[in-house]
C-alpha cells in the first residue's frame, strides 16, 4: 500500500505539505501542491479518510434525519440532498426517527457520534426547545418542514397552509361546497396546517366549517380506506374530497371504486405532494405540488454553507403550487 511518505519523497516535499495539501490548507505553495497532487496520481495513493479527518477536524460527512426510510415524499428529499453533497466530495450519512421520540433523539446522537460536519434535521417528534439545544451543541444545523423563531435563519419550510388553501379553494371555485378534508396525523404540523388553509379558503367563500367532513387519516398507507368509507357514510351529500397526501388520495380511489363512484363524475378528489405515480393513474389525479426536490437542493446548499462558513441566501419559505389533471368535476 503506498504511503504518505512514498509521496512525500517523490513530491520531494515534507509529509506534512503533503497532509496540507490533502486537506485543502491555504499556507500551500500552488507549486507544492501540484507537485504533491502529480505525485498522488502517479503513485495511486488514496488517502486514508479517517486521517484525513483527523488532521482536517472535519469527517466530510453530513447528517441526515428524516422520518422514514421510504416513500414518495423522502426518497426525493434524500436523493436531491446527497446528489448536491456528493459534488462536493462529502458524504450524506442518514437516519430516521419512524415517528418516534426517543428513535429521532437517539438518531441525532448517532450522527453527532460520528462527527458529522453538519445535521439537516426533519423531525416529527422532538419539540422546537428540543431542536434549539441541538443547534445550540452543533455548529451546522438546517431544520426542514418546521419553522421556529430561534432559528429563522436554519429553517427551509413550504407554505402548507397555502397549499391547503389552493386545494380547497379550487374545489369551491369548481362549485363543490360539502367538501371532506382526510388529513394526515394531526401530530404532524403539516396536517395542522393544511386544515387551518382549508378552513381558511371556507371562510372565504362564506362557508362554515364542519366537523363532520374531517377525518383524521395517515400519510402512509395505514388505515385510510376505513378512515374514507367512515366519511362518506357520514356525509352521504358531499361531493369533493381534500387529501392531505397523495397516499391518502390512492384510498379514496380504492374507496370509490368499491362503491361504483366515478371520480371526475360522481367525486371529485384534490391530493397533495404530485408524487410521480399522481399522473399516471385514471383518472390523472389534480394535486398540489411540493417542492420536495428544490427543499433537498436548498438544504444541501445551505448545510454546505454553514459547514464552510461561506455566506448563502437561505430560501426559507418554499411555495407550493396546483397541477390540474382530471380529477375534479366542474359542477353548474
Amino acid at each position: 500500500m503506498i504511503t504518505i511518505k512514498e509521496v512525500s519523497e517523490l513530491a520531494q516535499v515534507s509529509q506534512a505539505t503533503v497532509s496540507r495539501a490533502i486537506n485543502g490548507h491555504p499556507t500551500v505553495k500552488e507549486s507544492n501542491k501540484l507537485k504533491v497532487f502529480e505525485a498522488i496520481k502517479k503513485l495511486g495513493y488514496k488517502p486514508n479518510s479517517f486521517a484525513q479527518a483527523l488532521a482536517s477536524n472535519r469527517s466530510n460527512s453530513i447528517g441526515m434525519l428524516v422520518g422514514s426510510l421510504d416513500g414518495p415524499f423522502y426518497g426525493p428529499l434524500m436523493h436531491n440532498t446527497e446528489d448536491i453533497v456528493r459534488q462536493k466530495n462529502m458524504y450524506l450519512v442518514v437516519t430516521s426517527g419512524q415517528e418516534s421520540k426517543e428513535k429521532e433523539k437517539d438518531s441525532i446522537r448517532f450522527l453527532q457520534s460520528k462527527q458529522v460536519d453538519g445535521l439537516i434535521i426533519h423531525s416529527d417528534m422532538l419539540s422546537d426547545e428540543e431542536l434549539i439545544a441541538i443547534a445550540k451543541d452543533t455548529s451546522a444545523v438546517i431544520i426542514l418542514n418546521r419553522y421556529i423563531p430561534e432559528l429563522a435563519k436554519q429553517c427551509i419550510r413550504i407554505d402548507n397552509e397555502l397549499g391547503g388553501y389552493l386545494a380547497t379553494s379550487y374545489l369551491l371555485e369548481c362549485g363543490h361546497s360539502r367538501i371532506v378534508c382526510i388529513t394526515g396525523q394531526l401530530s404532524k404540523i403539516d396536517s395542522r396546517e393544511r386544515l387551518q388553509g382549508y378552513r381558511n379558503a371556507l371562510a372565504e367563500y362564506g362557508i362554515a366549517f364542519d366537523d363532520n367532513l374531517i377525518e383524521e387519516g395517515r400519510f402512509d398507507h395505514d388505515g385510510n380506506h376505513e378512515k374514507i368509507r367512515r366519511v362518506l357514510d357520514r356525509a352521504a351529500d358531499i361531493t369533493a374530497i381534500f387529501c392531505q397526501n397523495d397516499n391518502i388520495a390512492l384510498a379514496a380511489y380504492d374507496v370509490c371504486s368499491e362503491r361504483n363512484l366515478i371520480i371526475g363524475e360522481d367525486i371529485s378528489i384534490v391530493g397533495f405532494d404530485n408524487d410521480t405515480y399522481s399522473q399516471h393513474i385514471r383518472p390523472g389525479l389534480t394535486t398540489i405540488n411540493f417542492p420536495i426536490q428544490e427543499m433537498g437542493t436548498e438544504a444541501a446548499n445551505a448545510i454546505l454553507a454553514l459547514v464552510k462558513k461561506e455566506s448563502y441566501q437561505l430560501k426559507n419559505k418554499l411555495s407550493p403550487t396546483i397541477v390540474i389533471r382530471n380529477s375534479v368535476k366542474k359542477l353548474d
